[in-house]
């Protein structure tokens, strides 16, 4: 398959640290609890706990919903849950991207049940003309309308992941 260049590294560092550089404004005096959504958030996740200027916690959550597949299977499993206590505390969720908002909503769901004090979302890619649930997106790296994105922790049938940059696969 054919890759197009879409977002090269240097955009995406400057704006993570934008990202990081509001969350730190945001929660300055508290200690938020940052959950990555594996797999696919770990290289955002990672290089966005560097750029946050205040103490933090973290941990991670997994789900699938695509398989092998280009389109989402509409089915939501949660593979791994929080093994932090989250009960009262301020909670960032990070994620990769956000196209039909049916995983986020399922997580976003899940932790509220656990009595979170606060839940925001930071998602690296929005790609809200595929949203089928509406969800609300705190802090947003790129809105991005169409194409399959592969490359800084997105993939294809995990393939592609470990390029920096972020292109559309053809």
């Amino acid at each position: 398959m054919e890759r197009e260049l879409l977002i090269p590294r240097e955009a995406i560092k400057k704006r993570v640290k934008e990202l990081a550089r509001q969350i730190s404004i945001d929660y300055e005096g508290k200690e938020p609890v940052l959950i990555g959504i594996l797999n696919g958030v770990i290289f955002f996740f990672a290089d966005l706990i560097r750029e946050i200027s205040i103490p933090t916690r973290i941990d991670f959550i997994r789900a699938a919903s695509y398989g092998s597949e280009m389109e989402s299977s509409g089915s939501i499993r949660l593979t791994k849950d929080v093994e932090m206590p989250v009960q009262g505390k301020s909670v960032v969720l990070v994620e990769d991207i956000v196209d039909t908002g049916l995983t986020l909503s399922h997580i976003v769901k899940n932790l509220q049940s656990k009595g979170t004090e606060s839940l925001r979302i930071c998602a690296l890619i929005d790609k809200p003309e595929r949203r089928n649930i509406d969800v609300s997106i705190d802090y947003c790296g790129f809105k991005i309308n169409e194409g399959f994105l592969v490359g800084y922790g997105l993939d294809y049938d995990e393939k592609y992941r470990y390029l920096p940059d972020i292109c559309i696969l053809k």
